[in-house]
């Protein structure tokens, strides 16, 4: 079923004021601008992740917010690909990515590709060089960096800086036809190889990449760099805040540099400004789409949409909503430092969103069978059992059916239990959810002295009561042994088992996976109810925690479940243990 959008009404509760908001607040009250338009501008090189998630939900929101606040504006916000490096990009992810977006609730209002005005860009940087801003650099990648310097030492000037107009414009139209090598030449900005900042120390604005485009096919041999036309591509579309993370602070003067130069020339409908926000990390996991691309190629998981990645695709595989991350992005806030965000505070969203979704239900991963032997062997009592607590306003349960056979977690019964532990044990009582109570009477073992199976004695006395004058303490969860469905679960965890990955080479990361990250159980037993489960349907396993039907994997007569979240933070208990 469809994700409804997500919407910003007049009636909502006032959103916190940040320092974006507080921005295009005041630029609003000065009249510097009447609208508000933002966007989204991913490269189409990999899939989406978590800290995307977050500029999702601000650019989104603020044109949501604002369009209620401004009604009859053309206040908007673009999702526009910043697709400049041919030999990284492809449709497969640009597909991916509109899902996400939509997935989260949000439709863009306008879908443009930096591709769209490549022309543009071409005119634009003959302009460059035509006013001397501009020129034909033949050094090769070693010596542009050799001839930069250092943030201690200032750079020197190439030895091509000084090529004349007519000389640039001419290798440059020619490098447009083919004629150049991969390498050979760049067009590089005229702008002061002494600057402290070293992105002003003659930035690359075109290089050679004969490599098919795939919007734009074999057209172009040359492409822009992403500083260049980011920029342009903005100013173009009339975008009014230019809102990025942090990493690009130090791009903002050459974003400047590229609309002032060209702003006269070009008439742009705006003088978009670059603002920057913190981007949003969380531990236990990686978060740069190079060590996701590793762990894709490398098979150390099974793809982009692997339930214990934190791309969009994975967590919504894994069975995370849309409404519980744009709460995490919410909670995180919009700040000017960066910061790690403890796993806990997702976990927490998921965990509060669910608990109105989810309808509970009864599930047992390590199956011990329990045979109840004063249980007339042919009946079946059908038990009433809710769908949801007392807590939880909704409506809604099921029949599931009792018979002599159960089957009840490994973990609930113990041989010899420790004095608080209030489940079953030789002797012990304890209450079967919905159920009676049962006795433990005897104890089954293999030749290996492995408990194989219980049998027990039910009270027909006890169905929703506790008799007067027994106190019986422990509630465990079972499943009809006779009607049980089938099923493999698997386990999800943090992806990595250490806060942080290494910071040595990249690959030292893969070090760090946690190999508890998944765990795969089959020969679960289900409830009668789940037979019937979709794929995407969500439930709480009672006692076990929430968990989603697989989207890919799961068959009719071959359910596989995924484990979305535990019930409480297991993790932090583990940890302190």
């Amino acid at each position: 079923m469809a994700e409804r959008q997500w919407e910003v009404s007049s009636t909502a509760p006032a959103k916190p004021v940040d320092f974006i908001r507080e921005i295009i607040n005041d630029d609003l009250e000065s009249g510097r601008h009447t609208k508000v338009v933002t966007r989204f501008p991913p490269e189409p090189n990999g899939f989406l992740h978590i800290g995307h998630a977050k500029s999702i939900c601000l650019n989104f929101g603020l044109a949501l917010e604002y369009r209620d606040r401004l009604p009859g504006s053309a206040t908007r916000c673009h999702l526009r690909f910043d697709d400049t490096d041919p030999t990284k990009e492809e449709t497969l992810y640009e597909e991916a990515i509109k899902e996400d977006v939509r997935w989260l609730g949000f439709e863009w209002d306008g879908l443009y590709h930096a591709s769209d005005y490549f022309e543009k860009m071409f005119e634009y940087a003959e302009h460059l060089i035509m006013s001397g801003k501009a020129y034909v650099c033949s050094l090769t990648d070693p010596e542009v960096k050799e001839y930069r310097g250092s943030l201690t030492t200032p750079g020197r000037n190439s030895p091509y800086r000084e090529r004349s107009v007519d000389e640039n414009v001419d290798l440059f139209r020619r490098m447009r036809k083919g004629e150049f090598k991969d390498g050979e030449h760049t067009l590089r900005a005229r702008i002061d190889m002494a600057s402290a900042n070293m992105k002003m120390r003659d930035p690359l604005l075109y290089r050679i990449r004969h490599a098919t485009h795939h919007m734009t096919g074999d057209a172009w041999c040359i492409y822009p760099m992403y500083d260049y036309a980011h920029p342009i591509s903005d100013a173009i579309e009339g975008i009014t805040h230019s809102i990025c993370t942090l990493e690009f602070e130090n791009n903002r003067e050459l974003y400047d540099w590229v609309i002032d130069n060209l702003m006269e020339y070009a008439k742009f409908p705006s003088r978009p400004r670059q603002y920057e926000f913190a981007r949003l990390s969380l531990n236990y996991t990686v978060m740069s789409k190079r060590r996701l691309l590793e762990l894709v190629e490398g098979k150390h998981v099974s793809g982009w949409d692997d339930p214990r990645l934190p791309t969009i695709a994975g967590m919504r595989r894994r069975g995370y909503t849309p409404e519980s991350i744009r709460a995490f992005c919410a909670s995180v806030g919009v700040a000017k430092a960066n910061s790690t965000v403890d796993m806990a505070q997702l976990e927490f969203c998921i965990r509060d969103d669910l608990n109105q979704k989810a309808p509970r239900v009864l599930a047992v991963l390590k199956p011990l069978k329990v045979v109840i032997e004063n249980f007339p062997e042919a009946d079946v009592e059908e038990l009433d059992a809710s769908y949801w607590p007392h807590d939880v306003p909704r409506e809604g349960s099921r029949k599931v059916p009792f018979c002599r056979e159960i089957y009840i977690e490994q973990d609930d019964f113990m041989l010899e239990p420790p004095k608080d532990f209030y489940r079953l044990a030789p002797g012990q009582e304890v209450r079967l959810r919905y159920a009676y109570t049962i006795t433990c009477t005897d104890v089954v073992k293999d030749s290996a002295g492995n408990v194989t199976e219980l049998r027990c004695r039910y009270d027909p006395e006890t169905l929703g009561r506790n008799p007067e004058g027994r106190k019986v303490k422990g509630t465990i969860h079972w499943v009809s042994a006779r009607h049980a469905v089938d099923a493999e679960i698997r386990l999800y965890d943090r992806l990595l088992s250490e806060e942080a990955p290494p910071t040595g080479k990249d690959s030292d990361f893969l070090e760090a996976i946690n190999p508890n990250a998944l765990t795969v159980v089959t020969g679960c037993k289900l409830e009668r109810s789940l037979g019937e489960a979709k794929p995407g349907e969500r439930f709480q396993f009672e006692r076990q925690g929430y968990f989603v039907v697989d989207v890919k994997d799961s068959k009719p007569g071959a359910l596989v479940f995924n484990r979305i979240v535990t019930m409480k933070d297991s993790w932090a208990r583990a940890q302190k243990k």
